[in-house]
């Protein structure tokens, strides 16, 4: 097997492969060349090639989200770094460990007029876990005659080890992206039979502390005493939680378990519908409702609704449970247990006693309801956004994931009671439109799951190029569900839609279609521009399997504010 001739690309690789990171995507470029040779030719690797370094960024991603390891991303020097970055603030808020590994040019060749160099150190260093500024390295060591020279080559490699194995180990232990900028001088291509390096190896230390069970007394007590407590569980992958803690929660008539589409969370007796719970109460039910401890886990939280309740009717107490971080979403925050879900409710339930009250019952009685009023309405609404999503989340089959873009599509998803079986996915650290559809791409290559990805019209064309990917699995579904514009902001409260402007500069409205992106890329294409042409549409999508397939549902643009605003006044 050959190598790259330069030392630091087999360092770099070597480090990578005795920590577990063996899935790379590499953006094509000559800057990077020595890292692409090192990293192709080792057979241990999995490397992918996307062109677009924004794409490949949440490709990698997507792949970091199923598998929960770090995937590597290469590319060359220059703007193409700075592509990376919307990915990098996703991984960094989603808590996804990505490895940025950009090419540069030496030192001395920045800020002189050169092509491609830009100021490439710590360009990230507000949404990253660790930087690595790494040094050039000529040739090998071992050709050097000159002593001092030869210190100086030692000295620079022992350091670039030590930093590679710092960002490394930071984005196994911390769930985070880092970053190893390495300056490269040419020539670029060269290759040698034989590796020259052995790097020193450095392991990761644990992030979890032993937890101090006395510790725990104070807050055991806080609990027992409360008779009115509310869980809300964000962004989680499936699994997170034992059973044996899920079936605890769900039994205590004092609690309150709210979980959102993402939090991959089931129980009978636990709220998965936080809007249609919340979304018409007046003064006195958000009283009634207003906990006396409120206790979090999980990712970031997609419910408008549930953070405006909580921020107005506080809680006494907000606990937060993550090892990593504690985000104070509800301006109450007074205590972050550094622990995983698992181990800080398996120490702290011995210690806890089922209330007696009937907070629960009375709120799921008003779930019960509300879920009748939610079918009704369901029944007499015209064809829109609402009714396209009450169709397509119901065809998707069991056990497969779901992967959801932002905007409207989540939240509308939100107001459904999904199909427990599925695994489900947002890239919900910063909620933004692009990349969902490269994210949904490189998940479903890193799993075995067939995914469906259910995406609006603006996200999808923005992240078209995500469909430029050879990886795409036959059985992989998209669908568009394209209401001519960004409908979300005609949702949005106070927004005046007679605004001069309002369609161009709010909403983007356009004539866009997919299909002419489905014959490029090879996709099966279907459409549906009704309730009767969707029913046709959706089964005929997961019949076929001969390669990627897209449904793009066509939806009226001006009514599906008017259809979402009478439905929280239908079911109040």
């Amino acid at each position: 097997m050959k190598h790259s001739k330069i030392p630091v690309a087999q360092s770099i690789v070597s480090l990578c492969l005795s920590k577990g990171i063996t899935q790379v995507v590499i953006s094509p470029g000559s800057r990077n060349a020595p890292l692409t040779i090192e990293f192709t030719k080792n057979p241990a690797i999995k490397a992918y090639s996307i062109v677009d370094e924004r794409c490949a960024a949440f490709f990698g991603l997507g792949i970091a989200q199923q598998i929960q390891k770090p995937v590597a991303l290469v590319c060359t020097s220059g703007s193409a770094l700075l592509n990376y970055y919307p990915a990098i603030a996703e991984a960094f808020y989603s808590d996804i460990p990505l490895v940025v590994i950009s090419a540069d040019r030496p030192v001395e060749r920045i800020d002189i007029g050169d092509g491609q160099t830009i100021r490439q150190k710590n360009v990230f260093e507000n949404h990253i876990m660790y930087s690595a500024n790494l040094y050039s390295e000529i040739v090998p060591v071992e050709t050097i005659t000159d002593k001092h020279l030869k210190q100086k080559i030692v000295e620079s490699r022992r350091h670039n080890e030590q930093e590679i194995n710092k960002a490394l180990n930071m984005a196994i232990a911390y769930n985070g992206p880092v970053h190893i900028n390495v300056p490269f001088y040419e020539p670029l291509y060269e290759m040698v039979a034989e590796k020259t390096v052995t790097p020193i190896q450095v392991a990761p230390r644990p992030v979890e502390q032993e937890i101090n069970e006395a510790a725990l007394e104070p807050f055991a007590d806080i609990w027992n005493k409360a008779a009115r407590k509310i869980v809300l569980v964000g962004v989680n992958p499936p699994h997170v939680l034992d059973q044996e803690i899920i079936n605890w929660l769900g039994a205590d008539p004092s609690v309150i378990v709210f979980t959102e589409t993402t939090s991959n969370i089931e129980h009978p007796d636990f709220v998965t519908r936080i809007d249609n719970m919340i979304g018409s109460l007046d003064d006195e039910g958000f009283k009634q409702l207003q906990p006396d401890i409120l206790l979090t886990f999980g990712g970031m939280v997609i419910s408008k609704k549930i953070k405006a309740f909580l921020r107005n009717y506080q809680p006494k107490h907000h606990w937060h449970v993550d090892v990593k971080k504690a985000y104070d979403t509800y301006f109450c925050l007074n205590k972050h247990f550094e622990f995983s879900p698992n181990t800080f409710f398996s120490c702290i339930i011995p210690k806890l006693k089922q209330g007696v009250s009937d907070y629960k019952k009375h709120w799921l009685s008003i779930r019960t309801k509300r879920n009748k009023l939610h079918i009704s309405y369901i029944e007499q609404m015209p064809w829109c956004d609402f009714k396209a999503f009450d169709h397509i989340l119901t065809a998707i089959p069991n056990n497969s994931m779901l992967q959801i873009g932002n905007s409207s599509a989540v939240r509308y998803a939100q107001l459904f009671d999904v199909n427990k079986t599925l695994s489900i996915y947002c890239n919900r650290g910063t909620s933004g439109i692009d990349g969902s559809t490269s994210t949904a791409i490189g998940a479903a290559v890193a799993t075995q799951q067939p995914t469906t990805f259910i995406t609006g019209d603006l996200s999808f064309f923005y992240d078209s190029n995500a469909l430029w990917n050879d990886y795409i699995p036959k059985d992989f579904k998209i669908i568009v569900i394209n209401n001519s514009g960004g409908g979300i902001f005609r949702i949005l409260p106070n927004r005046d839609k007679n605004t001069d402007n309002f369609d161009a500069f709010f909403e983007t409205t356009h004539q866009l279609t997919a299909k002419e992106l489905c014959k490029m890329y090879g996709f099966n294409y279907l459409t549906a521009n009704n309730e009767a042409e969707c029913l046709i549409a959706k089964d005929k999508l997961y019949a076929l399997n001969d390669q990627p397939s897209l449904l793009e549902i066509f939806t009226p643009r001006k009514i599906n504010d008017e259809v979402l605003l009478n439905y929280f006044k239908h079911i109040k």
